[in-house]
C-alpha cells in the first residue's frame, strides 16, 4: 500500500468515528497534553486503533487523537507525538500531519519542550518559533513525491506564518503572558547535546533545540498548511554552566508552564 492510500485509509477510519471536519490541527508535546482537556470533545481515538498510525512510546505522551471544538474552532489534536529516536521513519512521523490535512485542516499549531541556549531565556519561558535549523538526518519528503501531498521542491522561506506570529504576540500582550521569539534547531536525539554541540548550535544561530517539530513543519509546508509553533523552555543549555537534567525534571517544568500555554492557545486559536 502506498503512502497516499495509507493516509486515506486512516482518514476514512477517523471519519467513521467522528463527523467533525476540523479547521485547525494541534500537536501537543512533552508534558503539554492537558490542553486537550479544554476541547469540547466529540471523539477520542487511541492511536493504536487508527490504521497505519504510529504509537507513542515516550513518557507523558498520552497517545490519543482528540476531535472537537476549542474556542469556537473545530480542531483535531494529537495528544502526544512521534520521534525518529523512537525508531519511526520521517515518513511515519509525517503520516498524522497528512491525515489531519485530508480531514480538513488548513492550519497546524505545534508545541514542544526545548532546551534553551539563548542566555536571555529562562526555564518555563514560552518561545514562539520564528524559524528553524534542521540538523536531523531524516526528511519526510525524501523519496517518491506524491503530487497529491504537494510539490517536489516546496519553498521554505517562511515556514512559521508571520501573520500567526503577530496574532499570537498580540494575544500574549492582551493576556499579560510573557513570550519570546527564537530560532529552533532540531537534532534526532535521544541523548541530550554536549557542551561543544551547544556552542556550535548557538554559533549557527539557534536559540533553542528539540528532537521533534521540524519534520512535522516540513510536512505541513509541503501540504500547503499555515504553521505556528511555540516551545516551552524546560532546561537551560549554556555550555559554561551546563548541569545534568532528567526527563522528569523537563516534564515538571513543562507542566508548570502549561497553564500559560493553554491560556495563550485558547485565545489565539480564535484569531486563526
Amino acid at each position: 500500500m502506498n503512502e497516499f492510500a495509507k493516509v486515506m485509509d486512516s482518514v476514512e477510519y477517523i471519519k467513521k468515528t467522528s463527523s467533525i471536519k476540523p479547521e485547525v490541527g494541534i500537536i501537543l508535546g512533552t508534558g503539554l497534553d492537558k490542553l486537550a482537556e479544554k476541547i469540547r470533545t466529540e471523539a477520542v481515538i487511541p492511536y493504536k486503533e487508527i490504521p497505519h498510525f504510529p504509537v507513542s512510546t515516550v513518557k507523558s505522551h498520552t497517545g490519543n487523537l482528540v476531535l472537537g471544538e476549542l474556542s469556537g474552532k473545530r480542531v483535531v489534536a494529537m495528544q502526544g507525538r512521534f520521534h525518529c529516536y523512537e525508531g519511526y521513519s520521517a515518513t511515519q512521523i509525517a503520516l498524522p500531519i497528512r491525515v489531519m490535512k485530508f480531514l480538513g485542516i488548513d492550519t497546524l499549531i505545534e508545541s514542544n519542550a526545548s532546551g534553551g541556549m539563548n542566555p536571555l531565556f529562562s526555564k518555563g519561558d514560552l518561545v514562539i518559533i520564528s524559524d528553524h535549523i534542521n540538523l536531523m538526518p531524516y526528511n519526510p519528503l525524501v523519496g517518491y513525491n506524491e503530487e497529491r501531498f504537494g510539490p517536489r521542491f516546496p519553498d521554505m522561506s517562511s515556514v512559521y506564518d508571520n501573520d500567526l506570529i503577530m496574532k499570537a504576540e498580540s494575544v500574549a500582550l492582551e493576556l499579560k503572558i510573557p513570550v519570546k521569539k527564537g530560532v529552533l534547531a532540531g537534532l534526532i536525539g535521544p541523548n541530550l547535546e554536549t557542551r561543544a554541540e551547544y556552542r556550535f548550535l548557538r554559533l549557527i544561530g539557534a536559540d533553542m533545540v528539540c528532537m521533534s517539530t521540524i519534520p512535522e513543519a516540513i510536512t505541513a509546508i509541503h501540504l500547503g498548511l499555515k504553521v505556528f509553533g511555540v516551545s516551552v523552555i524546560t532546561d537551560m543549555c549554556l555550555p559554561e554552566a551546563l548541569k545534568p537534567v532528567s526527563l522528569d525534571e523537563m516534564i515538571e517544568i513543562a507542566s508548570k508552564a502549561e497553564p500559560k500555554l493553554t491560556g495563550l492557545i485558547e485565545k489565539f486559536i480564535m484569531t486563526v
